[in-house]
């Protein structure tokens, strides 16, 4: 039986064969991010004792609608003068109603890096995101093979472009190219069942080498729960829910970085 994420997936590559058509990559070369020289992810997060990297997402295919009126540009505003390490930006457009004009809007008034957080296997949308104005892109081990996660990861390296590199169970772990992925993410949410269990996410982060920047991502709904990762050795958080649900996301986001200055 067909899971949420496959077809997700599914979705993602009609939409990708579809902007194939519309944009080739020679196009998107022109555009003037494409040029510029991305901030780095991992530096960001090196320079704190504990990272959150804030999400911007109207909805989510578990919980539906999360913010109407949704307006990206202002959410990232508040959390860079909230003191947000990063900004992810969901810009998958069925299941998530996202947009990949987002990241360019935000990257007019934003200057920390953003994170493209899409379902990405084509090496085609990496050089999207950079056209765009993403700084970082994110990878899920879950739907891509060893070589799979090679080729996109070298291609991401050639542009500048940092990755956040998903995980959700153990043995995905073992397609990891470790030497060259210094930023693993583990999500609490199983990404077949949407369920969520943040001690799992620990669990799986324990098991990354302690070079690498172990994000804890999806399930973090409060300020204790920023603690208990941090008291675990996490080195930050990927939050979005918590925040838009938030009447004011930059002030949700402050409260969190007060519990952990």
């Amino acid at each position: 039986m067909a899971t949420i994420l496959d077809q997700i997936v599914e979705d993602t590559k009609g939409v990708v064969a579809t902007r194939k058509l519309q944009t080739s990559i020679r196009h998107l070369e022109q555009f003037d991010h494409f040029g510029r020289k991305c901030l780095s992810l991992e530096d960001a997060l090196r320079a704190n004792a504990f990272s959150i990297i804030a999400e911007a997402k109207k909805a989510s295919p578990s919980k539906g609608i999360l913010r109407d009126p949704f307006d990206p540009v202002e959410i990232a505003q508040s959390y860079q003068k909230a003191g947000a390490t990063a900004v992810s930006v969901l810009t998958e457009p069925i299941h998530f109603m996202g947009d990949i004009a987002y990241l360019a809007s935000c990257r007019a008034l934003v200057d920390i890096p953003l994170l493209r957080k899409d379902f990405i296997f084509d090496p085609y949308q990496i050089v999207e995101a950079k056209a765009f104005g993403a700084d970082a892109i994110l990878l899920i081990a879950a739907i891509l093979s060893k070589n799979q996660l090679l080729e996109l990861q070298a291609v991401a390296r050639e542009l500048g472009l940092s990755v956040l590199l998903e995980i959700y169970e153990e043995e995905e772990l073992e397609r990891i190219d470790l030497p060259n992925t210094p930023i693993i993410g583990a999500n609490s949410r199983n990404l077949h069942t949407f369920e969520v269990d943040l001690h799992e996410a620990i669990r799986i982060l324990s098991l990354v080498p302690v070079g690498c920047q172990r994000i804890a991502e999806s399930g973090i709904r409060s300020k204790e729960d920023v603690l208990l990762l941090q008291d675990e050795g996490i080195n930050g958080a990927l939050i979005g829910e918590s925040f838009m649900r938030h009447p004011n996301p930059g002030d949700a986001l402050a409260s969190f970085i007060s519990a952990i200055s």
